[in-house]
C-alpha cells in the first residue's frame, strides 16, 4: 500500500499535469485531488504547499533542471522534476522524502533519470542557491520577461523586483471584525493600523469565529473601494460584479444590513454563495440578480440606484500573490482586450445611477491602463461625471493586495 505522502507527490504531478492543460485554476486542483486521493489536512497543506510552490518558482525551476539535466524532458517527466525540485531547493524537506517518494510519483521507464537529477540537486544544493542572485530578474523570481518589463517602465527596477518577491511570497491572512455581530472578548491576531476593524492574522484560522459570523476573512486592500462609495442608511446600493460577497458584505455592514442592497453576477452559479455568506455574516438578504454587465440593463434599474460599486473583472495584478498562477495565464495582449470589457461595465452601469448619485469603479490590478486609463477615458466621452478621489494600493508600498478605486459622482 503507497504511503499517503507518496500520494501527495502524485497528486502534485497530476495536478500540475491538468494545470498545464487548463483545466482549472490552481486552488480549485488544490481541492479536487486532496478530495480524489482523501488526503489528510496535514498531507493537503503539503500537496497546496508543493503546487504554489512549483507554479510560484516554475521559471526559476526550470532553470535549475536545465542545470542538472542535458536534453530534452516530456512534459510529465519536468513536471515530477519541478515538485522534486522544490521541495529540495524551496521547501526544505528532507531530502530521503524529497527524493524517493517523488521518484515513485515517475513512470518507471523514468525514475532512473529522476533519481539520478534530483540527487545531483541535494549535493550541489548550495551552489545552485547560490547562484540565483545572478540571475536575470525575471528568472530569479519567475515572472514572464513582459510583465516584470511592463512593472518596471510603471514603477522602476527596484520596485519591479519588491512586486516580484512579494507576489512569491505565501499569502498573510487577514480578517475584519462583523459589526452586524457580537463581537468576541479575546479576538486573535493584531489589529491593523489605519484600517480600522481588521486584523492580521500570525496562527491558526479560527474556525469557530468564521462560521459564526464574527469575524470575515478579507484583505484591507478591499475597504478602500466601500469607504469611496460611503454606503449611507437607507439609500438603494448596487453591487454590480457582487460575488462571492466580500464588498458587499462590507457595504451590507455600512447599510446595517442587506435591505437596500442589489447584488448581481454573470455567473448564477456563484449567487447562493454570496447569499449564504451575507447571511452568515448577520446582514440578512440582499436583492440577488443574474446579469451580464456587458449587455444593457433592464429598464427598471434606470435611475434606481444612490451609490453603485463596480468592482469590474481584471487582469488581478495586484493579487498574483494569492492567486499564485495570474502570471502565467495572463498574455501581454489580454491586458487591452480587459480594459475593453471594463468600458463596456461602466457605460452600461451609469444609466443606473440617480442624478447626484455616486459610482466607484475598482479593480484588484495595479495596471495603469485598466485603472486611470479606464476612468479618464470614461470621463471624457461623459462631462456629467466628475472624478472626486483615487485610491491605489501597491502591494511592495503598501504590504496589502493591490487595488484600485475611484469615486465619480453624477452632476
Amino acid at each position: 500500500m503507497p504511503s499517503k505522502n507518496l500520494h501527495v507527490r502524485q497528486a502534485a504531478v497530476s495536478a500540475l499535469r491538468a494545470w498545464a492543460k487548463g483545466h482549472d485554476y490552481a486552488e480549485t486542483l488544490v481541492d479536487r485531488h486532496a478530495h480524489r486521493r482523501q488526503l489528510s489536512s496535514a498531507d493537503r497543506g503539503l500537496l497546496q504547499a508543493i503546487l504554489f510552490g512549483v507554479l510560484r518558482n516554475r521559471r526559476l525551476l526550470d532553470h535549475w533542471i536545465g542545470k542538472l539535466r542535458d536534453g530534452k524532458l516530456d512534459p510529465e517527466t519536468r513536471d515530477v522534476l519541478r515538485v522534486g525540485l522544490c521541495q529540495i531547493l524551496l521547501l526544505g524537506i528532507p531530502d530521503h522524502a524529497a527524493v524517493n517518494e517523488t521518484v515513485e510519483a515517475g513512470k518507471s521507464a523514468v525514475r532512473g533519470l529522476i533519481n539520478a537529477v534530483l540527487r545531483r540537486a541535494t549535493t550541489q544544493r548550495q551552489r545552485l542557491l547560490d547562484e540565483v542572485k545572478d540571475l536575470p530578474p525575471a528568472v530569479a523570481c519567475s515572472h514572464p520577461d513582459w510583465l516584470f518589463n511592463r512593472w518596471k517602465a510603471s514603477f522602476g527596477k527596484k520596485e519591479a523586483i519588491a512586486l516580484m518577491q512579494w507576489n512569491n511570497r505565501p499569502a498573510d491572512v487577514f480578517f475584519r471584525v462583523n459589526p452586524l455581530a457580537e463581537t468576541p472578548q479575546d479576538l486573535p491576531g493584531t489589529p491593523l493600523t489605519g484600517a480600522p476593524g481588521f486584523h492580521h492574522l500570525a496562527g491558526s484560522v479560527p474556525g469557530a469565529l468564521i462560521q459564526s459570523g464574527a469575524i470575515y476573512i478579507q484583505d484591507p486592500a478591499t475597504r478602500h473601494s466601500v469607504e469611496l462609495l460611503a454606503p449611507q442608511p437607507g439609500e438603494r446600493v448596487l453591487d454590480a460584479c457582487a460575488a462571492p460577497g466580500g464588498k458587499a458584505f462590507l457595504i451590507a455592514a455600512a447599510l446595517g444590513g442587506a435591505e437596500g442592497l442589489v447584488c448581481t453576477d454573470s455567473n448564477e452559479k456563484r449567487l447562493p454563495r454570496l447569499q449564504e455568506n451575507l447571511e452568515r455574516l448577520h446582514a440578512g438578504c440582499a436583492e440577488v440578480s443574474v446579469h451580464d454587465w456587458t449587455k444593457p440593463a433592464p429598464a427598471d434599474w434606470h435611475g434606481a440606484f444612490d451609490a453603485i460599486l463596480l468592482d469590474v473583472p481584471c487582469s488581478n495584478t495586484g493579487v498574483v500573490r494569492r492567486r499564485v498562477d495570474v502570471r502565467w495565464r495572463l498574455q501581454a495582449p489580454d491586458i487591452g482586450k480587459i480594459t475593453q470589457t471594463q468600458r463596456k461595465i461602466l457605460e452600461n452601469a451609469l444609466p443606473c445611477l440617480k442624478p447626484g448619485g455616486r459610482l466607484v469603479y475598482s479593480t484588484c490590478s495595479i495596471e495603469e491602463e485598466e485603472n486611470r486609463g479606464v476612468v479618464q477615458g470614461f470621463l471624457t466621452d461623459h462631462p456629467e461625471m466628475e472624478l472626486r478621489e483615487i485610491r491605489e494600493a501597491l502591494p511592495f508600498r503598501d504590504e496589502t493586495d493591490g487595488a484600485f478605486a475611484a469615486l465619480l459622482t453624477r452632476r
